[in-house]
């Protein structure tokens, strides 16, 4: 099997067609329809079932693609961990983080990161922890930040605990102060209050309505679906109320009235996950330190 042989079944598996395969990773068609019959002959399975306008992956298809794709992944990292300078001149890092983090957490740190290494690139994507624990998983990253327990717990990821915030309710400082107007509110002052909810997947809705149900009631939304800026944006215009980190809320700016929630309170376990198996790339390890050290 050879990692050429992988690049072209991906290409193919991608783009179900195998002259777009071919012009994609620039080689002419009939050589890679021989290699993909080669790496066919070498698993001793069919890859694809190939009907006239219609490729579709037999069963042995769709086991290696993900294999395949994690292969040329780490193949990849490989090559930038390589290519990087021994004074951390140049490379990337790639790194995950939920939305909330990105405008809380990250800004600070990154802006230390970029002024010490001014050649690495920073690649970040924003989601959910469910989608950042599958995107480190398949190595299309090096790092993410997620919020502990894990949707779903993977044995392949390891996880370092980095902090433990806490949560707060924000309004409009033109609207009734929520909790009949005290300093402090319980999640169960709530109740009746209008929420301004952010979009399915997002950790801050699991958790802000798994905190209300304990409480015994369901939580009354004004607005749903959004991110992190727009759920700012739709609480400072006095559409309700949000439940949001407490570095968000002292990051957001005026025109936000911040409550604090009375003890016990709410909380969210943050944590820097990368894949157990393949160790990050040097300048990720060097953003993991500063992260650590924050």
């Amino acid at each position: 099997m050879q990692f050429q042989q992988l690049q072209y079944f991906v290409a193919v598996a991608e783009t179900r067609h195998f002259t777009r395969a071919a012009d994609l990773v620039h080689v002419a068609q009939p050589s890679l329809s021989q290699q993909i019959k080669a790496l066919e002959r070498e698993l001793g399975a069919d890859l694809f079932l190939r009907a006239r306008g219609n490729i579709t992956l037999t069963d042995a298809g769709e086991a290696l693609l993900p294999l395949a794709r994690r292969i040329l992944a780490d193949a990849d990292t490989a090559r930038h961990e390589v290519q990087e300078l021994v004074q951390l001149r140049s490379g990337r890092v790639r790194l995950g983080a939920t939305p909330s983090l990105c405008t809380g957490l990250l800004p600070d740190v990154l802006r230390a990161f970029h002024d010490r290494y001014p050649g690495i690139r920073l690649l970040i994507e924003e989601g959910g922890s469910h989608d950042l624990v599958r995107e480190l998983a398949r190595g299309a990253l090096d790092l993410a930040l997620v919020v502990l327990p894990l949707p779903t717990p993977s044995p392949a990821l390891t996880t370092v605990e980095l902090l433990r915030e806490d949560l707060v309710v924000v309004s409009s400082p033109d609207a009734p102060r929520p909790g009949r107007g005290r300093r402090t509110v319980r999640v169960g002052d709530l109740e009746g209050e209008r929420l301004v909810m952010f979009r399915h997947g997002y950790d801050l809705r699991e958790l802000t309505v798994a905190a209300c149900r304990a409480e015994g009631f369901e939580p009354d939304f004004a607005v749903e679906g959004g991110e992190m800026d727009a759920v700012l944006g739709f609480v400072r215009a006095g559409l309700g109320v949000a439940v949001v980190p407490r570095m968000v809320a002292a990051r957001a700016g005026r025109g936000l009235r911040v409550t604090p929630l009375a003890r016990p309170g709410l909380h969210r376990t943050i944590a820097l996950a990368h894949r157990s198996d393949v160790a990050p790339p040097r300048a990720a390890r060097e953003l993991q330190r500063m992260l650590l050290e924050r």
